[in-house]
């Protein structure tokens, strides 16, 4: 027989039913472990598929998993999402599984409820994580797994992050060490989750030090260059040890302001960047950064959502295989 044989074919060769033949290859329902091993048996031999529709509806479910991605995305960040996805995408194929991605902006979370409410994904993974996060709660009262990339205020939420406090202390504690410890910081939205986590690292660091977070050098919320361009400015003026960036992104924006402004990095300012990416990797000055595994980051994600969709219990986890490069900026 063909590659294309049916349940039917099988049910047919073997003289038993078509239920008999979807009990054995489910694992569910009564059936006797001759027959099973019968069935089981034969299917091999005849390089036979099950239809994933029809498995799908044997065993309810749809064979998709639905990755949320944030709608205001910008081209820096989407190298980190990319490397998620194909981490994601690696371990989804092992599962015969597919991904079905969309996109929520803040508070507006239209797409993913309609993809839950018409049944069309088994399960979730929230790329991102809010302190006011409407998506993680929907999808808490909707009752469907899912895992979120990042951490979370809400303990029952199972959650998979690098560990960004450890690796941003570190980073930090390293330029204390050196003496620099007039150090300015520069992130962007409070309402993500790391920047918290960011911001917390950061002061760890100067704890650790015995010494105090100067907090009229942090600024939080920032994004707009013009707004950026008076704080660099200020920051030259009061001659600090350096910038730490919460992201690559930032830490481009520093660069470019720098330059017009012909500020030089590091003879006038160091330049640290709690995220590394190929924005800064080929930059004209090499940037201290830290760097992730990402890709890895994804994977993990995805085994833990499948091990929810197969009703198994799942822990948190912190994945701790961060890397600290140091570069010309903070010299």
């Amino acid at each position: 027989m063909g590659e294309k044989i049916t349940i039917e074919d099988v049910a047919a060769a073997l003289g038993v039913s078509k239920t008999t033949v979807s009990r054995a290859i489910s694992g569910k329902g009564r059936i006797g472990e001759a027959t099973r091993s019968r069935v089981l048996e034969y299917i091999e031999q005849n390089n036979y598929r099950p239809n994933v529709v029809a498995k799908g509806l044997a065993q309810r479910r749809t064979y998709n998993v639905g990755v949320v991605w944030p709608g205001d995305t910008t081209l820096v960040d989407l190298p980190f999402f990319q490397r998620c996805l194909v981490g994601m995408s690696e371990v989804t194929s092992g599962y015969n599984y597919d991904i079905v991605i969309t996109l929520v902006t803040g508070d507006e979370i239209t797409n993913l409820k309609r993809i839950i409410e018409n049944h069309k994904v088994d399960g979730v993974i929230l790329t991102r994580t809010l302190i006011d996060d409407k998506s993680a709660e929907y999808l808490k009262k909707s009752q469907i797994p899912f895992v979120a990339i990042g951490a979370s205020l809400d303990d029952d939420i199972i959650t998979v992050d690098n560990d960004h406090f450890d690796a941003c202390r570190e980073l930090t504690s390293i330029l204390i060490g050196k003496g620099q410890t007039k150090l300015a910081l520069i992130g962007g939205s409070q309402n993500h989750m790391i920047t918290r986590i960011r911001y917390e690292g950061f002061v760890s660091a100067f704890a650790q030090a015995g010494k105090k977070v100067d907090e009229s050098l942090v600024f939080l919320n920032q994004g707009n260059e013009q707004k950026l361009t008076e704080i660099v400015k200020h920051l030259a003026a009061k001659k600090v040890d350096g910038v730490i960036c919460m992201d690559d992104q930032l830490a481009g924006y520093i660069m470019s302001i720098c330059r017009t402004l012909k500020i030089r990095i590091p003879e006038d300012i160091r330049l640290a960047s709690f995220y590394n990416s190929h924005m800064i990797e080929n930059a004209i000055v090499p940037v201290t950064s830290l760097n992730f595994d990402d890709r890895k980051l994804g994977a993990v994600a995805t085994r833990m959502l499948m091990s929810l969709i197969d009703g198994e219990k799942v822990e948190k986890q912190k994945l701790k295989d961060y890397e600290v490069i140091m570069k010309e900026s903070t010299k």
